[in-house]
């Protein structure tokens, strides 16, 4: 399928990418259509309330990474107050650090720049996972997306569909994303996904998965003019300048776990 004349799909890829870079205008806009005030005229009620974070659990799926360890500050000495001198600070947290964000299915860059494996051998996959990806093919083929509902799991082994929460029949979620009513263009797309080459990784841990297409893994600048083919073979060019301004692959990625289970399709950040 051509994602490029395909106007179900280039409107699909501009929303994911819109989405990624819309923050930013839409505070921009709001500041030019307000009157100017000085910040000591702006009643404390009226300023926004801070957002809570979201509630991790620890009965979190086994594709989820744990949050870090918190910074921990000295304590007194048991009976008595701390004293200006027995005062230690807090961890400081490097600046120029990127921002830590280990979530399964968000792009997955190293720091250090180290490029992961790119496999296209579908050979080197272990046998449950090799088992779920020719099964998630099949059903793409097939042209029929209801052919994917026991592929998707549930619970605790929910396949993750959306970067947000979802309500209802997962297979009609899906076909709400296709620029068709059947579904078919999404199946186009993952099928593309999982027609690429892979990366595994986080192998040995408890977050070890196996990802298409692996630009999931690799920044767009280190892509070869090769690799660059292969990219536009699932997004438009458009769809890139608008990665490249973002820093990453922001577009529909597959991940499958070592023992089989779909883990996640999804796209966005």
């Amino acid at each position: 399928m051509n994602f490029r004349t395909s106007g179900g799909a280039g409107l699909l890829r501009s929303c994911f990418c819109a989405l990624a870079l819309s923050g930013a205008t839409a505070t921009a806009l709001v500041a030019m259509a307000a009157p100017a005030s000085a910040l000591s005229e702006i009643k404390r009620e009226e300023l926004p309330s801070p957002v809570a974070p979201a509630t991790i659990t620890d009965d979190a799926s086994p594709g989820a990474v744990p949050l870090p360890d918190p910074i921990h500050t000295s304590q007194p000495p048991s009976g008595g107050a701390e004293s200006p001198e027995d005062e230690q600070p807090a961890e400081q947290l490097d600046p120029d650090a990127a921002p830590a964000d280990d979530s399964a299915e968000r792009p997955h860059l190293t720091p250090n720049g180290e490029l992961p494996e790119v496999i296209y051998d579908l050979g080197r996959l272990p046998e449950p996972v090799s088992r779920m990806h020719g099964l998630i093919l099949e059903a793409c083929k097939s042209g029929d997306i209801n052919r994917l509902k026991p592929l998707v799991g549930t619970g605790d082994s929910g396949t993750q569909l959306s970067l947000t929460e979802i309500e209802g029949d997962p297979i009609e979620f899906l076909k709400g994303l296709s620029g068709d009513t059947e579904g078919q263009e999404i199946l186009a797309i993952m099928e593309e996904v999982l027609s690429a080459g892979f990366v595994h990784l986080d192998a040995g841990t408890p977050q070890e998965l196996y990802v298409w297409p692996y630009f999931f893994a690799v920044p767009l600048d280190k892509l070869d003019p090769r690799q660059r083919v292969e990219l536009f073979k699932i997004v438009t060019a458009g769809d890139y300048e608008d990665m490249q301004q973002f820093g990453a692959y922001i577009f529909y990625r597959l991940g499958i776990s070592p023992e089989g289970r779909w883990a996640f399709f999804v796209a966005g950040d």
